[in-house]
């Protein structure tokens, strides 16, 4: 599908050691581009990017995006082409412990990586990678559309309404003229695929608890997440990363990339499903926890399949089986991950219905 799309481009990404900018980064050197990451270092044990084994074919930065300097080298010495920034504090409880440093990170931070892409003139694209948390949940039923308001009844999902503000202010005030870069949003659901070892994530968390032999311990039984496979936001990123590359600012704009609604399944549901393609594993159900986090949420994804022809490709099940799949090898010892990783990369580009715009 992708042909040389992205062969010899050189592609920058923030946060290539967390979970979807490994796998990013795994797809970008598959693609054949010339790759370069600017990242803290893995902060779990194990990592998807240790899994993958990666770091020496890239051009590895390890460092806060809250350090200009050495951002600003780092952007110097690259002459990226595209940006993909996925650099982030990506928890919302966490957020809760952490308040200050969610908003440094995902506000001030994406601030200052638009700023080094803005000095750097060899910079045509960016797509900055937010949150489907950024709009105000009222926690109806129908999904939210891109011009719905921002909000967040939690610091991390109002640090990622403050960004898609952001994104608007920054594009309108500074990269009208010609010559300056394309930059568009991109809004994903729940992501889920082989591994992701955060805490306080659903599958991470049932995964662990399964290889320990200890009770799966869900607290919010009943609220419901548009579930997709790591692949699907990715496969939209890359898609709109190439559409802003060559055409340019009319698709500098946001997008909704989510699965279809049939693939919005409670936190109850998702574990039976885990336990089933596992073959093992047991939940109980607790109500000790107070803080708050939604019970409804779902995008409306319109938009990206008129603007972009882009849809998803995998159901919920078929991403809870090809996310267990992973696991279950990781933890058999006998794999070689970064293969593994790759076929299902090609298992999933192979699936793909629609065509690069």
């Amino acid at each position: 599908m992708w042909r040389d799309s992205y062969k010899g481009k050189r592609v920058l990404v923030t946060g290539h050691t967390g979970f979807k900018g490994g796998w990013l980064t795994l797809w970008l050197k598959a693609l054949g581009a010339e790759v370069c990451g600017y990242s803290l270092a893995p902060n779990t044990t194990p990592s998807l990017f240790q899994a993958i084994q990666i770091r020496q074919e890239i051009s590895h930065h390890e460092g806060n995006i809250l350090d200009s300097t050495h951002l600003n080298r780092v952007f110097t010495e690259f002459q990226p082409e595209i940006i993909f920034h996925l650099a982030a504090q990506p928890l919302v409880r966490l957020s809760y412990l952490e308040p200050v440093l969610t908003y440094e990170t995902n506000v001030i931070g994406t601030l200052k990586v638009l700023e080094a892409a803005r000095r750097c003139k060899s910079v045509k694209a960016f797509v900055n990678i937010t949150s489907d948390k950024c709009y105000e949940n009222k926690e109806v039923s129908q999904g939210y559309k891109e011009g719905d308001p921002m909000g967040g009844y939690d610091m991390y999902s109002s640090s990622k309404g403050c960004v898609e503000i952001l994104s608007s202010s920054y594009r309108r005030s500074f990269l009208q003229e010609p010559g300056s870069f394309s930059l568009a949003t991109a809004r994903a659901g729940n992501v889920i695929g082989g591994g992701d070892w955060a805490t306080d994530r659903l599958i991470p968390d049932c995964v662990r608890s399964i290889e320990k032999g200890q009770e799966i311990v869900i607290r919010s039984p009943q609220a419901t997440r548009p579930w997709q496979h790591v692949l699907e936001p990715l496969s939209g990123y890359l898609l709109l990363g190439y559409l802003l590359y060559t055409k340019g600012k009319k698709y500098a704009e946001e997008f909704n990339l989510g699965p279809c609604t049939d693939s919005v399944l409670t936190v109850e549901e998702v574990t039976n499903l885990v336990i089933q393609n596992y073959g093992k594993g047991t939940v109980r159900i607790s109500h000790k926890d107070s803080l708050h986090e939604a019970n409804l949420l779902m995008l409306d994804i319109t938009k990206a399949k008129e603007t972009l022809g882009w849809q998803p490709t995998y159901t919920v099940k078929d991403a809870i089986k090809k996310t267990i799949e992973w696991y279950q090898k990781f933890y058999e010892g006998k794999t070689d991950m970064r293969a593994f990783s790759l076929q299902q990369i090609n298992d999933y580009s192979t699936s793909i219905k629609w065509k690069k715009n």
